[in-house]
């Protein structure tokens, strides 16, 4: 296994009350690049329109406000996450003032949208999130989450690898490992109701695998990318990864080990800075240490083809104009590019075109992104593209 990795100074959020073009990208990679197999480095990064050209800027779009309140209704969820934070001295004060903050911002948006330099994407929403949370104080408050929820999947690697491994259809173990990623998604602590299920009773992987909503999917390519897999191998591979736990431990790594099976180079590209649960580059490193063997393999599988890749990104969400050198450098004669999660596969990138294969694979766990695509709250999407 190879890793890659960039130095630089990570800015610091100077005024809490920010013009939307002055809101800033806080990965520590000094100089961001586009991803150089998108097709149109001026494609539209957010997938659902918020508003028309035609809408006044300055009246919020029932579709802005659906999504200010979704994101003003996750912030209980995040102020506990922060509340808890022992890292942080005086982290219910701070946490209290992270909400506050925060909430002011969106409600001056729901009033006025052009009111902080023009009206917002989820994108400028979400960056401001985590720049409130570094400014009062706070870099990982789900980290003891990601901890917990990491070391629970790692006991699970062995045996979910196991279960595929036995498979002797290659389609069907194909089927079976991308049910596991979609299973495996729906550790998601940025959505308020998979929110309170975790702090409830916690989530079964192996019951999320058998009880996925019946095919077809809102968005089903699954037959002719596995019609795809059998006829043709790709000789690099980037998996843009999502969430910790189940999401990367039980979902994408045994995927990623049967495409380094079948000879493929696999770069899997992780965020650099903390947001929500998703697993960053360096905790990505660490969780295949733990489960790499003596000989450096992944269950008899050499990881001598796997790199780990900082993306330069530090949202849930990703513009894929703005990823790291390294990546950049990487992906220049890769032949599939793999989005996965809801965020960076279909609330921005679902339309995303590349020169080469794609593959966009998630759950939908939003309701108003469900409301967008026509499908059932915890609908899957598998969008295939061949070139």
């Amino acid at each position: 296994m190879k890793v890659t990795n960039s130095k630089g100074i990570v800015s610091v959020l100077g005024h809490l009350k920010l013009h939307v073009s002055e809101v800033a990208m806080e990965s520590s990679s000094p100089n961001l690049v586009p991803f150089p197999l998108l097709v149109n480095e001026k494609y539209s990064k957010s997938t659902i329109p918020w508003r028309f050209p035609s809408d006044d800027p300055h009246i919020p779009t029932p579709t802005e406000l659906s999504w200010i309140n979704l994101l003003l209704n996750v912030i209980p969820t995040f102020k506990k996450h922060a509340e808890n934070d022992t890292s942080v001295p005086d982290a219910a004060n701070k946490a209290e003032k992270f909400a506050q903050r925060y909430a002011s911002m969106l409600e001056e948006f729901k009033k006025d949208p052009a009111s902080q330099g023009g009206p917002p994407d989820l994108l400028h929403l979400c960056r401001l999130r985590e720049q409130v949370l570094r400014k009062v104080g706070f870099r990982d408050i789900f980290k003891k989450a990601k901890d917990e929820e990491n070391a629970k999947a790692i006991l699970l690697f062995k045996n979910v690898v196991c279960l595929n491994d036995a498979i002797e259809d290659a389609e069907k173990r194909l089927e079976s490992l991308v049910r596991g990623i979609l299973a495996g998604n729906i550790f998601d602590l940025g959505s308020a109701e998979l929110a309170e299920a975790f702090s409830k009773n916690g989530m079964s992987f192996s019951a999320t695998c058998q009880n996925l909503v019946p095919r077809p999917w809102v968005i089903d390519d699954l037959d002719t990318f596995k019609m795809k897999w059998s006829k043709k191998s790709w000789k690099k591979v980037i998996i843009f990864v999502d969430n910790s736990g189940a999401d990367i431990i039980l979902g994408i790594l045994p995927f990623a080990r049967e495409l380094l099976r079948c000879g493929s180079q696999v770069i899997l590209a992780a965020n650099d800075l903390p947001s929500i649960n998703d697993v960053t580059y360096s905790e990505l490193i660490e969780i295949i240490s733990k489960l790499k063997d003596d000989e450096g393999c992944l269950m008899g599988v050499s990881t001598s083809n796997l790199i780990i890749a900082n993306s330069g990104n530090d949202l849930p969400i990703i513009d894929l104009t703005r990823v790291s050198q390294e990546l950049a450098y990487l992906a220049n004669d890769a032949d599939l590019v793999i989005m996965e999660g809801m965020g960076r596969g279909i609330e921005t990138n679902l339309y995303a075109q590349f020169k080469c294969d794609s593959l966009k694979i998630a759950m939908v766990k939003h309701p108003e992104v469900a409301e967008f695509l026509g499908s059932r709250l915890y609908d899957c999407v598998i969008k295939y593209n061949e070139v």
